[in-house]
């Protein structure tokens, strides 16, 4: 009768075979269910009564082991997902899925995430040099103050990312998805975003003066407090951006097409200073296409509009 009771439970967790806190529980259940036969026995029970009554003592027991099994994978993932102060320098995930990975405090440096689906996950104060993201999904993923300097982000989703107060030097962002994504005070020398469409992403407070931008659209993005003195953003689109309190001498926006832009100085004592006109006087709008809200509060603080077209 036990080889009876044991092929009973062998049919029950069969589903579940290779998840150990199963394998421990059926272990368990079995001894149990051992000792309630001979209890029965011993009160006088034939074998097939016994054997009923044993079986119907434990209940549902297969809802029992769906219900372990799947707490026990779930805390598998976990641990499988947990990367957090490891030294795993050029290694290759490339095409993992590993949502709300953590990565924080780790040394990634080279290392190989192309195609991963990385949704929802953590590398804050990590080592990512030249760590290579091509096509990956980062969807909700953190690189808060890490040191990203030459990392690929090319064809990567990056919406509602946090990518503030890090180091990008040298990154690429070649047909990225940028949704929501925030970059605010971060390192940007030699970073290039070709090809892509900024949608209400933050560039506040970052040095933009040696960012290179080809073929971008840029749509509600906040550039507020930042550095663009001297930036060429000439042929690209802006709708619904604001400038607001950035530094623009000598930006260029020569055939670039503006709607609903907003060029808003600090508000001072003496509100619009003399210093921001100044620097408004240099932005060159050659041949630049414009709203007729635009066109006007840029007129009212001197800019040279004479040869753009009012839209």
């Amino acid at each position: 009768m036990n080889e009876k009771l044991t092929n009973y439970l062998n049919g029950v967790f069969a589903p579940y075979d290779g998840v150990k806190s199963v394998a421990e529980l059926k272990a368990d259940l079995l001894a149990d269910l051992q000792e309630r036969f001979r209890e029965l026995k011993a009160d006088g029970k034939d074998d097939e009564t016994a054997f009923e009554m044993t079986i119907d003592s434990i209940g549902d027991i297969e809802q029992t082991v769906q219900e372990v099994a799947n707490l026990s994978r779930t805390l598998e993932r976990q641990v499988l997902t947990n990367f957090s102060a490891s030294n795993l320098p050029n290694s290759d995930f490339a095409g993992v899925t590993a949502h709300k990975g953590n990565f924080d405090a780790s040394s990634l440096r080279g290392s190989d995430f192309s195609g991963a689906d990385l949704n929802g996950s953590s590398f804050k104060t990590s080592d990512m040099r030249e760590t290579n993201f091509a096509g990956a999904n980062l969807t909700g993923s953190s690189f808060y103050s890490s040191d990203v300097r030459k990392a690929n982000f090319d064809g990567a989703n990056l919406t509602d990312c946090n990518l503030s107060t890090i180091d990008l030097e040298d990154a690429s962002f070649i047909k990225s998805i940028l949704v929501r994504t925030n970059l605010s005070m971060v390192g940007l020398v030699g970073t290039k975003f070709i090809g892509v469409k900024l949608i209400d992403v933050k560039l506040t407070m970052t040095d933009l003066r040696k960012t290179i931008f080809e073929n971008c659209t840029f749509n509600g993005v906040d550039f507020k407090q930042s550095d663009l003195r001297g930036v060429c953003l000439d042929g690209h689109t802006f709708i619904g951006v604001k400038f607001d309190e950035a530094a623009l001498n000598d930006a260029s926006f020569k055939g670039a097409t503006l709607k609903n832009v907003s060029f808003l100085a600090a508000y001072t004592w003496h509100s619009w200073s003399k210093k921001y006109y100044r620097a408004i006087k240099t932005i060159r709008f050659d041949d630049a296409k414009m709203d007729k809200l635009t066109y006007a509060a840029l007129k009212g603080m001197d800019a040279d509009l004479s040869n753009v077209t009012v839209i």
